[in-house]
């Protein structure tokens, strides 16, 4: 089985006249990180000192990372590192006294998901130093899966390149030599140089009023897990939202990035009355190019988004909320590892819905939860059960794909239920205390199941048991004690869409106009099966879906498009492939091509057009969506 790192083994030997060794048996440990090859039991980074020059020309970052670490185990004599296509020309341990003394070091076993570790040979002359600095000289690969490099033809300005990084998952290895998992948090400065018309931030102290000059220089005081180092190089500029809140954008996109994120300043006061301090200095927003592969990143003190959430009414920035969210969930407690995301993503989405509904109102909020809902249980019908527990057996495979919107959806919803058995004052209470009890730590599902029993389940055993708790944790599918949501507005929807297909109201009744885009997702959504060509024809050219400027409903719209074969609209449908680069929008449109019998050729076809101006984590997903050979 692929990227089994590190897995511990034990051998069963019985003791008798005819014993025969017994077969090896992986021993799963859930608190074991089985996506870094790092030997964080024997060392850790606890600081991280870059100092890059941005080639533009070559397409790589190169200079060096400096590491202050800590040796946990006084015998152990070797470092091991996370990389991917890495060149590492030179390492150094650098002492207290002032020595600088060379180490040896070589790359092992490259995988194909992981990488290669990087084994350093600590130098006999250091052997009883507890805190040292390692210096590595290295360049990235212009390939690498974190990095993406515009030219200027595919920027808003078309003037000037662009660069950005994507961290998460595993992607810190392919832009620097690091203990890359979640694990372990460290502290972090850099020095970047860039083109002297360009302007660089980072997941750190921006300064809104930093002066181009081809060096800047950052700050992270708090300590971070590696997949939260975050870098963009480009022609941008920066507008105020309000008084610890701002949006980086080009110049092009920067009107509309005001208006579309106005909220966000209040968003911040909202959430620090729900969740506590605000422990970040800064919160800013950084509009990306449409290649971004997600919907934002939360990156702290600095969230990427897409700009397809420009929609020009502001129906899309429940993804904001979403990242501001990980402020706290997610930056502040992190997941110790990847099989326990659920309590990054899960407990985000609980609170993005809470604050959706105090900067909007509760039927906006459940709106978005009866869609995150149905998109749960599609997933329920794709994900393998052993997959579908929100804390999974994960020691293979690909951590950027293994769950779906499990981890998301289905997190939600199980502390959704814990706040409706318990009260939402008592269940508020609680999750307070647990991001003030795990502040700028890493937790597994263990512990924070631990801690919940501790702090919630015994204090009215009655309402809720472990059992119960765990059955949510462990099993797959969802327990019959889930809240399903419900929207008032999303079933006149669909009560619309029923009653259009039978002819009993023609289209021009249906009131699109007064609905929300969540509302118009549903109704598309529950079109039914048996639609004519004609019909859907009807349907495209009195609301406009294939000519809509927001991208949810364009998803939704083109992904009906796709499975019905409603070939009159696959020319607006490749121009939406080319419009936008996030992979949630565009994936299940390709996938739902490959899918419907007849267009896989097309869906190839489709791709190889638009595949340059995606970015290496979309291109991969759809790639292999597509069957293809490469990836």
């Amino acid at each position: 089985m692929q990227f089994r790192f590190q897995m511990l083994m034990i051998t069963a030997i019985l003791v008798s006249a005819c014993a025969e060794q017994a077969p090896e048996m992986a021993v799963y440990d859930p608190a074991h990180d089985y996506f870094s090859f790092a030997n964080t039991e024997q060392f850790v980074t606890e600081h991280l000192a870059l100092d890059l020059t941005v080639d533009f020309d070559e397409e790589e970052l190169r200079g060096s990372a400096i590491h202050r670490m800590r040796r946990i185990d006084s015998d152990a004599t070797e470092i091991i590192l996370d990389t991917r296509d890495l060149d590492v020309t030179d390492v150094r341990v650098l002492l207290a006294d002032g020595r600088s003394l060379a180490a040896d070091f070589r790359f092992g076993e490259t995988d194909a998901i992981g990488g290669s570790p990087l084994i350093v040979s600590v130098p006999e002359d250091s052997d009883s130093a507890t805190v040292f600095r390692l210096k590595l000289q290295y360049a990235t690969n212009p390939d690498s899966t974190a990095l993406q490099w515009l030219p200027a033809k595919l920027t808003a300005g078309a003037k000037y390149p662009l660069m950005f990084s994507q961290s998460q998952a595993i992607h810190a290895r392919s832009w620097v030599p690091l203990q890359d998992t979640p694990a372990v948090r460290m502290t972090y400065e850099a020095i970047i140089r860039t083109p002297p018309e360009l302007l660089a931030v980072m997941s750190a102290n921006n300064d809104p009023l930093t002066a181009r000059r081809g060096e800047y220089r950052f700050e992270m005081p708090q300590p971070i897990p590696s997949y939260l180092l975050a870098i963009a190089v480009g022609n941008i500029f920066f507008a105020p939202l309000g008084e610890q809140t701002g949006v980086y954008a080009e110049p092009e996109l920067l009107e509309a990035s005001v208006f579309e994120f106005a909220d966000t300043q209040e968003m911040l006061e909202q959430a620090e009355g729900l969740f506590g301090p605000y422990q970040w200095g800064r919160y800013d927003l950084l509009v990306l190019p449409p290649s971004f592969p997600y919907g934002g990143m939360e990156n702290p003190r600095l969230s990427f988004i897409t700009p397809s959430l420009l929609a020009g009414d502001r129906s899309l920035v429940g993804v904001v909320a979403h990242e501001l969210a990980h402020s706290w969930s997610g930056n502040l407690v992190t997941n110790a590892t990847w099989r326990d995301q659920w309590l990054n993503e899960g407990m985000t989405s609980y609170l993005e819905s809470r604050l959706m509904e105090v900067i909007y109102d509760k039927d906006r909020a459940d709106e978005e939860r009866v869609l995150s809902y149905q998109e749960l249980l599609l997933d329920l019908d794709e994900v393998p059960p052993e997959m579908q527990a929100l804390a999974p057996r994960l020691d293979s495979g690909d951590p950027d794909d293994f769950q779906g919107t499990i981890h998301y959806s289905k997190g939600q919803l199980f502390l959704q239920y814990l706040e409706n058995a318990y009260g939402r004052d008592a269940f508020d209470a609680f999750i307070s205390s647990y991001f003030d009890a795990f502040a700028f730590q890493t937790i597994t599902t263990e512990r924070f199941l631990d801690y919940l029993e501790d702090k919630l389940l015994q204090s009215e055993p009655s309402r809720v048991s472990r059992a119960e708790v765990e059955q949510w944790l462990y099993q797959p599918g969802l327990p019959e004690t889930v809240p399903v949501p419900s929207s008032a507005t999303l079933d006149a929807a669909q009560a619309m869409a029923a009653a259009w297909a039978d002819e009993k109201v023609d289209v021009a009744e249906i009131p699109i106009d007064s609905w929300s885009p969540q509302a118009t997702v549903h109704f598309i959504n529950s079109l039914t099966a048996d639609l004519s060509q004609q019909r859907l024809a009807e349907l495209d050219a009195l609301l406009g879906l294939s000519d809509t400027r927001n991208a949810e409903i364009g998803r939704a719209w083109f992904i009906q498009v796709a499975r019905r074969r409603y070939e009159a609209a696959y020319e607006p449908l490749r121009q939406y492939l080319n419009r936008y680069g996030r992979g949630r929008l565009i994936t299940p449109i390709y996938a739902a091509l490959a899918q419907n019998g007849s267009d896989l050729y097309r869906a190839r076809e489709f791709f190889e057009q638009a595949r340059a101006a995606y970015h290496p984590i979309t291109e991969a997903s759809i790639a292999r969506a597509l069957g293809l050979d490469d990836y």
